[in-house]
């Protein structure tokens, strides 16, 4: 599933092809906005917030969800698209650019106004101009019981975390993912710690994974095999998580 890192970035090329250009043709491939066209609206800014993603004009608010398999791509005005045709939901072109979206999780159009409905139930934005750590501290002490593999997934208590980097937060603070979150040694290190890497991989790209996929591979700290488990809340939320018996306590 893409993270905080790859939606940062995505936003990143939207911006750089759309802001600031009007609308020429919009298409959007799904029931609910069949019949919407925003022909002749300048996009004013694009951004993102944790795993979501927003194409303004002056208004509406374009938000796109890419759950496990969506993408934007850019492309040039006749260029061949370079996946499927049938995966796209929505397609927004300029006379100097086309952006699809393919097989997006989430297409909804928002007034301005309402942006807030979606960015209200998250967590303070691990890559956003207000990061607030210490009130993901206190969101994540809220279950204070609840295995820090979990929390860190939670988009309600910080927003951009997803399976890698949950595993990779952990390893390098030394925690073990199924540890409550209540009894991590100092759960503002390790939360200042999920910013930092955050902002390397969305900044600094590629992330090159201490433990994420590499079970039964040696560590690269302590050099005892990585191992892997499930852990969720039930069987319809549990997820692999990568780790080090050895130097994860």
């Amino acid at each position: 599933m893409p993270e905080g890192d790859t939606v940062f970035r995505t936003a990143g090329r939207l911006r750089a092809a759309l802001a600031g250009n009007t609308l020429v043709r919009s298409d959007f491939r799904v029931p609910r906005y069949a019949t919407l066209d925003l022909s002749g609206q300048t996009v004013e800014e694009v951004g993102s917030y944790g795993k979501h993603l927003f194409v303004r004009t002056p208004t509406v608010s374009i938000h796109t969800h890419l759950k496990m398999e969506g993408e934007w791509r850019v492309f040039t005005p006749g260029q061949r698209w370079t996946k499927p045709a049938f995966t796209a939901r929505l397609i927004l072109a300029t006379a100097a650019a086309e952006a699809v979206g393919f097989a997006l999780g989430t297409v909804e159009v928002l007034r301005r106004e309402q942006e807030h409905t979606v960015t209200d139930r998250l967590g303070p934005d691990l890559l956003g101009p207000n990061w607030d750590a210490a009130e993901a501290v206190r969101r994540l002490l809220t279950e204070p019981d609840r295995p820090i593999g979990l929390a860190l997934l939670d988009q309600r208590n910080l927003a951009g975390i997803g399976n890698i980097y949950r595993s990779e937060i952990c390893f390098v603070e030394r925690v073990d993912p199924r540890r409550p979150t209540g009894s991590v040694p100092d759960l503002p290190a390790l939360v200042d710690r999920a910013h930092r890497v955050l902002h390397s991989a969305a900044h600094d790209p590629p992330w090159r994974p201490y433990v994420y996929r590499r079970h039964r591979q040696p560590c690269r700290r302590c050099g005892t095999t990585l191992t892997q488990t499930l852990i969720g809340e039930g069987p319809d939320t549990e997820r692999t998580i990568y780790f080090c018996t050895g130097c994860q306590e």
